[in-house]
């Protein structure tokens, strides 16, 4: 491939944190392809001037222009796209970052001792600014944990993805995710739009979509197991073990193969 590694600008200081790192990936991806901007235009159906607004944090790109960006550097779209939508409403309340003006900037008025302000003030400043910035970064990264969470069970729902995969367990640096319930019926089985299996064994401690899954079910046959946030701790024990108890079942508190079937095939008792 033509091209090299870019050496790129610093990007506008008023940029929202969200629109900053999704330019950030997407001059990665860039880089990563070797393509000089005209070819990078060539492959992905953008203009070259289009790409430069872009990758320069002048213009949002399209999510259209992410998945074309994507393709072309090899890497699966459903983060980026996650992150392109807040970066989007970020953006949109914002506003475009203005053009770089090219005045010469006013020399700074002499201060005299009447004027300066006490020490203690610009310290509270500073302390109230860093604590935004640091609200934001966090709200940032739950939502797209979300978003992300979200983009990966919709590409599993399109996949037909029958196939799970062994559930991680509950760590200290697990970021919370609250979980969508979208129940419906398919061949007389209840699913919930996030696992299909039918007999991986989930107990306690376990975190993933496939513990999400279960708590949905539960909550559909009437043993609420607490927020669906695919955590699997003592609440989902219990209602696990309700639930076993209303359908004659082995109460163990885990859902094995008998406890899936119940939940996908039964109606609430």
């Amino acid at each position: 491939m033509g091209g090299s590694v870019s050496r790129w600008r610093e990007l506008p200081a008023g940029l929202h944190p969200s629109v900053h790192q999704l330019i950030v990936r997407l001059r990665t991806l860039k880089d990563r392809s070797g393509l000089s901007t005209l070819r990078l235009a060539v492959r992905t159906g953008y203009s070259a001037k289009s790409w430069q607004r872009y990758l320069n944090g002048r213009a949002l790109p399209p999510a259209e222009a992410v998945r074309a960006i994507c393709r072309v550097g090899g890497d699966d779209p459903a983060g980026l796209l996650a992150l392109h939508e807040i970066a989007a409403e970020r953006w949109a309340e914002g506003g475009p970052v203005p053009a770089e003006s090219h005045e010469e900037p006013a020399a700074a008025p002499t201060r005299t001792a009447g004027d300066r302000r006490p020490y203690g003030r610009h310290l509270r400043v500073a302390v109230t600014a860093g604590a935004v910035v640091t609200v934001v970064s966090v709200s940032v990264a739950l939502l797209l944990a979300v978003r992300l969470t979200e983009a990966r069970a919709q590409l599993a729902r399109e996949r037909g993805d029958a196939v799970a995969t062994t559930p991680a367990t509950v760590t200290a640096d697990l970021v919370p995710v609250i979980y969508t319930c979208r129940l419906e019926r398919l061949d007389g089985r209840w699913y919930a739009g996030l696992s299909r299996t039918r007999d991986l064994l989930l107990s306690n401690t376990q975190v993933g979509l496939e513990v999400a899954e279960a708590q949905c079910l539960l909550r559909r046959a009437g043993t609420a197991p607490g927020d669906i946030d695919g955590i699997f701790g003592p609440k989902t024990r219990r209602a696990v073990e309700r639930m076993q108890k209303q359908n004659g079942l082995i109460v163990n508190g885990v859902v094995d193969p008998p406890t899936w079937r119940a939940l996908r095939e039964a109606d609430p008792k």
